[in-house]
């Protein structure tokens, strides 16, 4: 029998070491290296010396061909349904993502039990609890009269085994970190249990047709704990964001082989689970306060759906000790951007003060687009002035301090003109007026500053 070789596996990206460091070589993750058993370093099994392989045969076809497209299955929740692309391909593999608690297994659940209620056979087999706590949770949401057979395990086997003979339509894994299989002697939850767990899994996807949901856990970072090769083994990668103070949760697509790679499903949680949105703007923007300063609306799109949310910021007092930045729902390389761009070209002076930075409703601003909206918010608390009520902004903001253009400006302004606002505040280039909304055009941050009629003095 060959013997098996011992390396030392990030549990971050996968990458294998011949002796244990403090420090991956890989990622440059601390104290992540675990040792493993395994028949090579890179996890996988070597092959027996002398044994012979029959090679397969290839089929070629023409770049031109009418293959048709892969047939799809409603989930019957239309938010989820928008974010794959019209509904679930058959034989796909699918990576769900998020915080602990956040609303994976339920959404699942409630995607689950509308597809058996549609005629879909759908199998639901959890790693990580009892059958009778999702028999619970099915009750809770309503759903428990649903056909969707239950299972709780983890070994791997078992599950392939079983899945071959009932010949499910739909497949959900809650979740793949939980899974092992007998062909490692790692421990469950490991690199190299993953990657094996997640390949038999797609495997069983293509060759059956059968289209299977992963749900996986995600690190302190918000990444997708286990191997970044995990999710170039799926078809389409879908994040669960939001806080868990606020009822409103984002199911991002981040990759999708057979639909949009920028579309979001906005849901709202309640008593009787997660029920879609079918106004995402008008929820960022629910409770909005009174005219204030420090306050600026953005017009962002996320796919093909523009989308309204609030932008927040707060400017402290002037101290002698080091100030503090505090950002929520952006990114903080873009606010130190922008507090730099302030200072060089409009003489706006945040260095000494604190500064706080939030969207509003849980929501992220991940496009450059955000940056004009973010800047009115910083100017308006900076000055303590507020710009004229109904106004909606939306444009980059380059390091000469001008504002560059967008693209798919007339839907933004289309939306902020039904939810309405009187007034937006965008890159050259669009027109002058849309639906009754005007439209002013800023060529660099100090056209911003000049609206509200003064300077930092």
């Amino acid at each position: 029998m060959a013997k098996s070789t011992t390396a030392y596996i990030c549990q971050s990206c996968g990458t294998a070491h011949a002796k244990w460091g403090g420090r991956c070589e890989g990622c440059g993750a601390w104290n992540t290296l675990v040792e493993e058993a395994v028949g090579t370093p890179g996890g996988l099994a070597a092959p027996t010396s002398g044994t012979k392989t029959r090679a397969g045969t290839v089929e070629f076809a023409p770049l031109d061909s009418n293959e048709p497209p892969p047939p799809r299955l409603s989930t019957g929740i239309d938010e989820l349904d928008r974010v794959f692309g019209g509904g679930i391909a058959r034989s796909s593999a699918v990576l769900v993502g998020g915080d602990p608690g956040i609303g994976k297994s339920t959404l699942l659940l409630q995607a689950a039990a509308a597809m058996a209620k549609a005629g879909t056979k759908v199998i639901y087999i959890s790693g990580e609890e009892a059958i009778s706590q999702i028999q619970g949770r099915a009750r809770r949401l309503g759903v428990s009269a649903a056909n969707v057979q239950l299972a709780a395990e983890t070994d791997l086997r078992s599950i392939l085994k079983a899945l071959k003979s009932a010949a499910p339509e739909v497949v959900v894994i809650d979740s793949v970190q939980t899974l092992w299989s007998d062909s490692l002697e790692a421990a469950p939850g490991s690199v190299g249990q993953v990657r094996a767990c997640a390949q038999e899994l797609t495997r069983f996807a293509k060759k059956t047709g059968a289209a299977v949901v992963l749900v996986g856990h995600v690190t302190k970072d918000g990444q997708i704990a286990g191997p970044r090769v995990l999710e170039h083994m799926v078809d389409a990668v879908f994040y669960f964001e939001g806080e868990r103070g606020h009822q409103f949760r984002i199911l991002r697509s981040v990759k999708n082989r057979f639909g949009p790679t920028d579309e979001i499903g906005v849901f709202e949680m309640g008593e009787a689970g997660l029920a879609p949105s079918r106004d995402p703007s008008s929820l960022f923007l629910a409770g909005a306060e009174a005219q204030t300063s420090g306050r600026a609306v953005f017009a962002a799109m996320e796919g093909s759906r523009p989308v309204l949310s609030e932008v927040q910021a707060l400017a402290g007092n002037e101290s002698a000790g080091s100030p503090r930045r505090s950002i929520v729902g952006w990114d903080g390389s873009r606010l130190a951007m922008l507090l730099a761009v302030f200072d060089a070209r409009c003489g706006l002076r945040f260095g000494s003060r604190d500064v706080y930075l939030s969207v509003t409703g849980g929501y992220r601003i991940t496009e450059p687009a955000g940056d004009l909206a973010a800047a009115a918010a910083l100017a308006s608390a900076l000055l303590d002035r507020p710009f004229p009520a109904g106004s909606v902004f939306f444009g980059e903001v380059a390091l000469s301090g001008a504002i560059r253009t967008v693209g798919r400006i007339e839907p933004r302004l289309r939306e902020a003109a039904r939810l309405g606002f009187t007034r937006a505040f965008v890159p050259p280039g669009a027109p002058d007026t849309v639906d009754g909304m005007a439209v002013h055009a800023l060529t660099r941050l100090q056209d911003l500053v000049d609206v509200l009629g003064g300077d930092s003095e």
